[in-house]
């Protein structure tokens, strides 16, 4: 679907994928005196809200849903749903086994902890470009990692790669896996500024989703539920967020 502001007829599903571009505001609202554009610049689809949001500055896949009980269940850190980043830094990471570790096992941002997460380093992906481009210094190097969290803290990648010596110069938000064992939710067909309804296939996982939370409330005791397969950060810091 195009760039721009377009209209969802009332009989379509009220979850909708978005490929948000960097300078966007992961809400409907513009801040009072920001430089940054908001949601309704794009999607003219009343009720929908992001579940789990993304920094202005950083770009990537949004979920925005009308229903309440999807929202909570796909940001609660209780239920630890893999969200795949890939990250431009400064400097060679290859040539970092040991920053690479620390992010493996999870480093100290603001007081506490971080999960472990899953780290690899990636070739050159060949985005396009960011609009407004990266700000490079012609003298260091830069490299790809891709980062695979299972919380989403306020400008948590950031904050990760700056403490091991590798500062985020782009960030780019791939995936969500629904824990299901099937294909995470992607961008994949999406350019920046696109957006689409899930499809009914992609409904129905949810829908599965979210009877799996009913059930496991049910029990005698709630628990996060094990990884079904691998996957891929309004305003910032809400759970399920990390960009």
């Amino acid at each position: 679907m195009p760039a721009g502001p377009e209209e969802l007829p009332a009989s379509r599903p009220t979850t909708l994928l978005f490929h948000k571009p960097y300078g966007v505001l992961s809400q409907f609202t513009p801040e009072p005196g920001s430089r940054w554009r908001c949601l309704a610049d794009f999607i003219a689809v009343p009720g929908v809200y992001a579940a789990g949001r993304l920094d202005a500055d950083s770009e990537g896949l949004l979920l925005l849903t009308a229903n309440g009980r999807l929202q909570q269940r796909l940001t609660d850190p209780a239920f630890g749903h893999w969200r795949t980043y890939w990250v431009q830094v400064e400097g060679e990471a290859g040539q970092r086994p040991e920053a690479l570790q620390q992010l493996r096992q999870g480093v100290v941002i603001q007081g506490r902890l971080t999960r472990p997460a899953l780290v690899r380093c990636l070739s050159d992906p060949k985005l396009p470009e960011r609009d407004p481009p990266i700000r490079q210094r012609a003298t260091i190097p830069v490299s790809w990692l891709e980062l695979q969290l299972q919380e989403g803290r306020n400008r948590q990648v950031r904050r990760m790669t700056a403490r091991v010596g590798l500062p985020t110069l782009r960030l780019i938000r791939v995936a969500i896996d629904l824990m299901d064992g099937e294909a995470p939710l992607s961008l994949s067909g999406l350019k920046p500024g696109d957006w689409r309804r899930v499809s009914h296939r992609e409904e129905h996982r949810l829908a599965r989703l979210l009877q799996r939370s009913v059930e496991a409330e049910a029990g005698p005791c709630r628990r996060s539920p094990g990884r079904g397969g691998r996957a891929g950060g309004g305003k910032s810091g809400q759970a399920g967020g990390g960009g």
